[in-house]
């Protein structure tokens, strides 16, 4: 039997980390682990709890004493996982128009990115997970099986973006979407607290002329690599 593997995906937003992450995760069989979803986990209890946002020790009093679980959703409903806070289902409620108003700051403070890298690393812990972010392979799991860093240019990112919104109905313009991922990338690779960058022993993708099929294709090719020889090595320990 051959190890599960920990899997971690990082990158820019709008590099496609989060569909290939899933489509990933869907063909090995693990668990797709979006961390992002965690923070709006903690601004969702915030909210209900009516604590002060800007109140940075409320708040990260609040995430050290919530127990977040994240499950993979079998009902094909269009939702990737199920989300529990202290065993309540909230899957519903973390995409709000509240929640998108207050995540950024919640995510910033330094207390909640500690809980939340405990409770990640928790999920790591188990293997069996592909875990996406922007400081997954370089500060929540040093120690991944793999670590891929997926890129590609901010205008091919922006117009991805824009016509998810078009999918969704959403009338957003092209050029706020630009703007906006270009303040968030300067924000991203210049914060103090984990920036945004890829691991030293990371693969890196440039995904900007490449379909969402040719980038998992690559993905789980490098994958099953590490998998035969995963497998090769226990068989050899096995005969010795």
């Amino acid at each position: 039997m051959t190890k599960d593997l920990t899997i971690a995906i990082d990158g820019p937003a709008g590099a496609g980390k989060s569909t290939i992450a899933h489509q990933v995760a869907q063909k090995l069989g693990y668990l797709y682990l979006d961390t992002g979803v965690m923070y709006r986990a903690v601004t969702y209890t915030a909210l209900e709890r009516h604590a002060d946002i800007s109140d940075e020790k409320a708040i990260v009093a609040l995430a050290e004493g919530i127990q977040i679980d994240i499950v993979t959703n079998a009902a094909n409903d269009g939702c990737t996982h199920t989300v529990y806070i202290d065993q309540v289902d909230v899957t519903d409620h973390l995409y709000s128009a509240s929640v998108d108003s207050y995540v950024s700051p919640v995510s910033e403070y330094a207390g909640v990115r500690e809980a939340m890298t405990k409770q990640q690393r928790r999920f790591g812990e188990r293997g069996g997970v592909v875990m996406v972010g922007r400081d997954i392979g370089t500060v929540v799991l040093p120690d991944a099986d793999l670590k891929f860093f997926l890129d590609a240019a901010v205008e091919v990112r922006a117009r991805r973006r824009w016509l998810d919104y078009q999918g969704k109905g959403r009338q957003v313009d092209y050029d706020d979407i630009l703007a906006a991922l270009k303040r968030r990338d300067k924000i991203d690779s210049q914060r103090a607290l984990s920036p945004l960058q890829a691991a030293d022993d990371a693969i890196i993708i440039d995904t900007t002329s490449m379909s969402i099929h040719d980038v998992v294709e690559e993905v789980m090719a490098i994958i099953g690599e590490r998998l035969n020889r995963v497998s090769h090595t226990t068989v050899e320990d096995d005969h010795d």
